[in-house]
């Protein structure tokens, strides 16, 4: 008994160490929770992660994405600096496309991408816009250059964001997140509307892929307080955006296939649990060691993204959640579409568009 006493309280030890381990040092944030309702937000938010990071490794197999050629074909990415973005960006140039990069720091951009990869090799070109998509004004500067220089678009790839960012209020009035995340993106939708329909055809739509998270799974759409002026902690913040990204999603594509004529698909995409700089404002930044062993690869997170952009096997399947390069269940608040439609009004009151289909 004496024995099985000591190996239980060795056990349990050993136990309570871990799992204090693992909260520590992979918070959301690196100050504690205040309270009771942020301790219970991190820990579901570090369940989600969790569960998130064994999605990834029983799909591993499956997470593969063919490249094919498509030259002719031009995409626009949001964000492409470097971690996920950059590695999308270098597979659709091996697909020969033309690349427009809207990114916050043209410049890095370039050299990251000609460090990455032989740009004059490639039979497509790449284009280096600046565009910061919390910024509803930098959206339409950046929409008008796309529109000058193409009648076209096939694909665009929501890729930009921030994750549990400190609280803070844009220049447009927006809680930073939902802004960057999701409003910059659903108006960037709306501006390039055209182009996008014109870019599809009945044997192969152009694309939209908005790229959010498993923890898309969490989130609530708060009407009362959108931008959190009256509460705010970062992960619920974040949650919210990325169940927004999937609403929206499911709701345009609803609507898009009312009307044959629109050639156009929508997908959300969660690209895994990334080593990238999404994760600067989280404990994880104190020991690098834990994400070089557990999480994706940037250019492995790439990989469902681009093959929500490109993969024939796809066709058809608009309004689609996929994780490595998989369809895969969404929650049961982004399954109402009667929210999605509510929110889809709400956002469009937000940034005064009246009608989100006549540009």
């Amino acid at each position: 008994m004496g024995i099985l006493f000591i190996l239980f309280c060795g056990t349990s030890v050993v136990a309570a160490f871990f799992l204090f381990f693992a909260f520590y040092f992979t918070r959301s944030s690196k100050s504690m929770p205040r309270s009771f309702d942020e301790l219970k937000w991190e820990i579901i938010w570090q369940y989600h992660g969790i569960r998130g990071l064994v999605e990834d490794a029983i799909l591993k197999p499956k997470n593969r994405v063919d490249l094919i050629s498509l030259e002719g074909k031009v995409a626009v990415i949001t964000g492409g600096n470097r971690g996920i973005g950059l590695r999308v960006v270098e597979k659709l140039m091996k697909c020969d496309m033309t690349v427009v990069m809207g990114v916050r720091n043209p410049k890095e951009a370039e050299d990251n991408v000609e460090n990455l990869i032989d740009v004059g090799s490639m039979k497509g070109k790449i284009f280096y816009e600046r565009l910061d998509t919390g910024s509803m004004q930098s959206v339409r500067r950046f929409a008008k250059f796309v529109q000058s220089k193409f009648s076209k678009v096939d694909i665009l790839i929501n890729n930009a964001g921030i994750m549990a960012s400190p609280f803070q209020i844009t220049e447009d009035g927006f809680e930073s997140q939902l802004a960057v995340n999701y409003l910059g993106h659903f108006l960037l939708t709306h501006l390039l509307l055209p182009q996008l329909k014109a870019g599809g055809t009945k044997e192969c739509n152009s694309r939209v892929v908005n790229v959010s998270s498993c923890v898309h799974l969490i989130g609530n759409i708060n009407f009362d307080d959108l931008h959190g002026k009256k509460y705010y902690y970062p992960p619920v913040a974040y949650n919210q955006s990325k169940l927004a990204q999937v609403l929206f999603t499911r709701y345009l594509q609803k609507v898009l296939n009312k009307d044959e004529a629109n050639n156009v698909q929508i997908y959300a995409v969660h690209p895994g649990v990334v080593d990238t700089d999404l994760f600067c404002h989280s404990s994880t930044t104190y020991i690098p060691w834990f994400k070089k062993i557990f999480f994706k690869t940037p250019e492995q997170g790439s990989r469902t993204i681009t093959y929500a952009a490109i993969s024939p096997r796809l066709e058809g399947k608009g309004g689609s959640y996929l994780s490595n390069c998989t369809l895969v269940k969404i929650s049961s608040l982004a399954k109402d579409l009667g929210l999605g439609e509510k929110f889809f009004q709400v956002t469009c009151d937000m940034l005064g568009i009246e009608d989100f289909f006549a540009v």
